[in-house]
């Protein structure tokens, strides 16, 4: 409640959510389409803990976010008092770093530290846990901090790092640059093109939690393990990237890692051995501006290039006939993609299972935010909610199935309440379609076992709201109603009565 007060007079607005994990999820979606850090603020106690799932989520997206979370007063510590917690040692391991303020006179400078931190390096969440009592100390001429106190820290590579990376390129027959989360399309603004016609090479961001069989990469896992040479900047080497491991990067391969963490370049070390011909600590995004000033290489890999292209380009056959029953989920995302086409300023968030990723597959936009490498999911009402906050005048569509709307729902409220008008399109199966396959794949049509939904009127539920609500069984109304929606001027609930089917995945194989 200072705070809360004390924004009035700042001239800070307040977001006011209805569930403590939606004020996270807003933060980060907000951080990604703005390139600045997003603050989230909850109480303390179950709502500190109920913070903790996106705060993960944050950190494996890589967005820059600080969490204010109360915390009881320091005078009572150790005596049993209300929501007393060790915040600080919970969210340690899920942020890049938490701390607890222990003098009121340091808090400016303790808040400075933390959006520093957050934009440096790895963008990703901090944790600032505040007691009661050093909110409501009064102090005497304060001291604030400057500019340069909250500044990005940043980490250049050499010189000699950059010619390596441009020499092992420019002898290489078939190079592929890797990015991470935070060097994606949308966030790096046109970047990643110059880079890859500078170093005359396809550059990939990977950002999905499926990795090389991310859907919207298509057939590029078999591409890839031809590369000989692969730089990776700021791209973990984890299980996204099959550990760096063959068949799906050659065993012949050399490596190139360019990360802002030391255990990043370690574990890359451990994997590649003798492969790794350079590991270098500097930051990704730094990396990648450099390279793309450099001069252009004198070589000619334009078949290399359309090759890897046209393997990410591949998707999934579109249904030529209807069929009987529910729509196919392609044919609900084509319609998507017709709306976004027309739009000045299109937005899409895909979350979700096997509906999550029928919609990366078939839909496409200059912006995007997708539920990120965590694999969590639930968080497309509130990416929705913020990215309209973002950006008021864009053509916001939020893809989920009707699993992952339930987690959110009553932030419709906050929608409406908010004015924050975008189309939420919920692809509906009346299953948790996900686990239905992995259960159908590997133990039989006899055992599954509670995955179903029932088919519930979401759009009405929607309505009581205040918002706005379509329900479509039939795929000619797609169309007229999608339109309908986005012409209402309110928060959609979008239903899509679809086919439950398993999600798209190497195409071409």
């Amino acid at each position: 409640m200072p705070i809360f007060d004390a924004c009035i007079d700042a001239g800070i607005r307040l977001i006011h959510t209805r569930h403590e994990g939606a004020t996270v999820y807003m933060a980060e979606a907000y951080s990604q389409l703005t390139g600045e850090v997003a603050i989230a603020m909850v109480a303390a106690g179950p709502a500190f803990a109920s913070s903790l799932g996106p705060l993960y989520t944050a950190r494996s997206a890589e967005s820059p976010i600080v969490l204010l979370s109360g915390d009881s007063p320091i005078a009572e510590d150790g005596k049993g008092c209300f929501q007393e917690l060790d915040q600080v040692s919970i969210t340690k391991p899920l942020t890049k770093f938490s701390l607890r303020p222990k003098r009121a006179e340091n808090l400016g400078f303790d808040i400075a530290m933390a959006l520093r931190a957050a934009a440096s390096g790895r963008p990703g969440p901090v944790h600032v846990a505040l007691p009661f009592d050093l909110l409501n100390e009064e102090i005497a001429n304060p001291i604030l901090p400057s500019l340069q106190d909250f500044a990005r820290q940043v980490t250049s590579p050499s010189e000699e790092a950059l010619q390596s990376i441009v020499d092992a390129v420019e002898s290489a027959k078939r190079p592929v640059i890797l990015t991470g989360p935070s060097q994606n399309p949308t966030r790096a603004k046109g970047l990643l093109e110059k880079l890859a016609d500078a170093m005359d090479a396809p550059v990939i961001p990977m950002e999905s939690p499926r990795g090389l069989k991310d859907p919207c990469l298509g057939d590029f896992a078999t591409v890839m393990s031809k590369a000989d040479v692969i730089v990776s900047l700021g791209k973990n080497i984890d299980f996204s990237t099959s550990f760096g491991q063959s068949p799906v990067m050659s065993s012949a391969a050399e490596f190139l890692v360019v990360d802002p963490e030391t255990e990043v370049l370690e574990r890359a070390q451990r994997a590649f051995g003798k492969r790794m011909t350079l590991g270098q600590r500097a930051d990704a995004n730094v990396t990648v501006q450099m390279l793309a000033k450099r001069r252009k290489t004198e070589t000619n890999r334009s078949a290399w290039r359309a090759e890897m292209s046209a393997a990410i380009a591949v998707r999934p056959p579109q249904p030529t006939e209807a069929g009987d029953g529910p729509m196919h989920p392609a044919v609900l995302c084509a319609a998507v993609q017709r709306l976004l086409d027309d739009a000045d300023d299109p937005i899409l968030i895909a979350d979700g299972g096997e509906f999550g990723q029928w919609s990366q597959a078939c839909i496409s936009a200059k912006t995007r935010v997708i539920n990120g490498l965590s694999g969590s999911i639930g968080g497309a009402l509130c990416y929705a909610v913020a990215a309209k906050i973002a950006r008021p005048d864009a053509t916001v569509v939020a893809l989920m199935g009707d699993g992952t709307v339930g987690f959110h729902f009553a932030e419709f409220e906050t929608a409406y309440r908010y004015g924050t008008d975008f189309i939420a399109v919920i692809g509906h199966d009346s299953r948790w379609n996900a686990e239905y396959q992995i259960q159908l794949r590997d133990y039989g049509v006899e055992r599954l076992n509670e995955c179903e939904l029932n088919p519930t009127r979401y759009d009405l539920a929607a309505i009581g709201f205040g918002c706005h609500g379509e329900h479509v069984t039939d795929p000619a109304e797609l169309d007229v109603a999608l339109k309908r929606a986005n012409k209402s001027g309110l928060p959609t609930c979008f239903i899509g009565e679809i086919t439950g089917l398993p999600a798209p995945s190497g195409f071409g194989h």
